[in-house]
């Protein structure tokens, strides 16, 4: 019996931190062993947003790859590319937008607040209306069966399923309704007590240097209620808090209790754990230092990626313009 397969990516509009490291990468590690899963570098998606300055686009692009590879995704066990390699995306893509009615893209309720976070840019445009029809395309090119998402994203997956019953409606049965598989995670707060965002620039990547991570968490915000180290801790508002039940779980109920008692002070705790992410990130930063030595081999892997993902592409778009009768 063929193993169902699952469709994912992430834009290389940054470099990739501990959030997405705990939301999304660790499962697709977990995925790759169970699934047939096609994991993409999705460059034509950041131009949503990042289209006024490309100029280091292709190093970010390098800089996902090698961070994806480091974490343990694994090209014998799924298929890694370049989303722009493949332009059966990009055709789909206009085939679905010819179909997709305005109001459904403008009521998706990432559309306002992404605008609303991105005051500073000029998100008027086209290309990130329609981020959820590329995203659809993405998804349906590869006839998924499931794609991870986070609870903000199912409005977007529930679009793509829109976008495959009105096509199938006009031309026929040619795509399947992908299912969601619902990836709950704790929300990693940023070094600003914020969400952690790469649109907020206060991220810990999973590529800084040990030496950069200590400065990092040295810095993070803590307790607000907490001025003196004699007075006592609340741990459930500390950010970093939240980072030791996640990252140093066997000694969280310790610290806990320490921090309630006035018993530890903010900056040993934020040394602590300064110190487990050192040994947590360890193995990845190993693993990716020797990567950086063979780029030849990480644009290998791409190009391997890219062509088998093509080949399934390919059918499915000529299957579509067959039904459109396009061909």
């Amino acid at each position: 019996m063929p193993k169902k397969r699952v469709l994912s990516g992430i834009q290389p509009s940054g470099k990739l931190h501990l959030g997405n490291l705990i939301g999304a990468l660790e499962n697709w590690v977990k995925m790759q062993d169970e699934y047939d899963c096609i994991f993409e570098i999705a460059d034509l998606h950041a131009l949503t947003t990042g289209y006024d300055n490309t100029k280091n686009f292709k190093n970010m692009i390098f800089d996902v790859a090698l961070d994806l590879l480091s974490v343990g995704i694994d090209p014998a066990k799924c298929t890694l590319f370049i989303q722009s390699a493949v332009p059966e995306h990009s055709e789909l893509h206009l085939l679905f937008s010819m179909i997709t009615p305005l109001p459904w893209l403008e009521r998706v309720p990432t559309y306002k607040s992404k605008i609303e976070e991105l005051k500073e840019k000029d998100l008027g445009t086209y290309g990130f209306l329609g981020y959820p029809v590329l995203q659809a395309a993405d998804i349906l090119i590869y006839r998924a069966d499931m794609v991870p998402v986070g609870q903000d994203q199912l409005p977007h997956l529930e679009l793509t399923r829109e976008i495959a019953r009105r096509f199938n409606y006009f031309y026929g049965e040619v795509f399947p309704q992908p299912k969601d598989v619902l990836t709950k995670v704790p929300v990693l707060p940023g070094l600003d007590g914020r969400k952690m965002s790469k649109s907020y620039g206060n991220t810990i990547a999973i590529s800084d240097s040990p030496e950069v991570l200590q400065a990092k968490v040295m810095s993070m915000v803590t307790d607000p209620a907490r001025v003196k180290k004699s007075d006592q801790g609340h741990p459930e508002i500390c950010p970093v808090f939240a980072y030791q039940e996640i990252f140093n779980k066997n000694q969280t109920p310790e610290i806990c209790k320490r921090c309630a008692a006035a018993d530890i002070g903010c900056v040993e705790c934020k040394k602590i754990l300064a110190e487990v992410l050192k040994n947590y990130l360890e193995p990845i930063w190993m693993k990716r230092a020797k990567l950086v030595q063979d780029k030849k081999k990480v644009i290998k892997i791409l190009e391997a990626g890219a062509k088998k993902a093509q080949q399934i592409a390919r059918k499915t778009l000529k299957q579509a313009k067959e039904a459109m009768g396009l061909q």
